[in-house]
């Protein structure tokens, strides 16, 4: 477990000093359309994985069992509402194809868009005047909720999601502690990474229109 989190800990270092704030949320707003846009949902699940892949490679702490049910649980919902093709049936329960492919759908494009956003938003993202300050607050405390989640347990779970909210409102008596990170830039290296980034993620919605 030590050297899992020192390997961890080494490709975040190396994530946060290629990659300037501004560069990685331009890169990640290219990137966004692809998924999006993009009506295969076979396509869709190969550029989910993509981007987990990146949040793995930048450092970021992922819970493979915590994505798996959030999936499930979407396409679960999904199903409730059957349309299409029957599949099978557990007793009046119908599973339609129609219903599991759209459960599908949705499902991978909402985990792959945290997964971009964890990989491109930063907290010392700056963007200039009122509106960018409350959005680079809320960028702020999206990144402290993504970081903290695995405090969140089941035996307490009402209490450390609560627990969790007063530390980022600050209404235990202190201020919201925002960390002074200095504003990196992109390296040259980083620039041909962020391009084949977007690159590789367009190439399933081009696939799926040409074939």
């Amino acid at each position: 477990m030590k050297r899992f989190e020192q390997f961890r800990g080494r490709r975040q270092k190396a994530y946060e000093g290629l990659f300037g704030a501004q560069a990685l949320c331009i890169a990640g707003l290219a990137i966004m359309p692809a998924m999006l846009f993009n009506p295969s949902t076979l396509l869709r699940v190969l550029q989910f994985l993509f981007f987990w892949f990146l949040a793995w490679l930048s450092g970021k702490k992922n819970n493979p069992l915590f994505t798996m049910l959030v999936i499930i649980g979407i396409v679960a919902f999904n199903l409730i509402i059957p349309f299409g093709r029957v599949l099978f049936s557990i007793g009046a329960f119908k599973i339609t194809a129609g219903a599991l492919a759209t459960g599908i759908h949705r499902a991978v494009t909402l985990e792959g868009l945290i997964m971009l956003s964890r990989v491109t938003v930063r907290r010392d993202l700056k963007i200039p005047g009122p509106f960018g300050e409350l959005v680079g607050e809320s960028f702020r405390i999206f990144s402290l909720i993504m970081n903290q989640k695995q405090r969140v347990t089941r035996k307490n779970l009402i209490g450390d999601i609560d627990q969790m909210m007063i530390e980022l409102s600050g209404d235990n008596g202190e201020a919201p502690q925002s960390e002074a990170v200095p504003a990196l830039r992109t390296r040259p290296a980083g620039f041909a990474i962020l391009v084949a980034a977007v690159i590789l993620s367009w190439l399933p919605f081009v696939a799926g229109i040409v074939f």
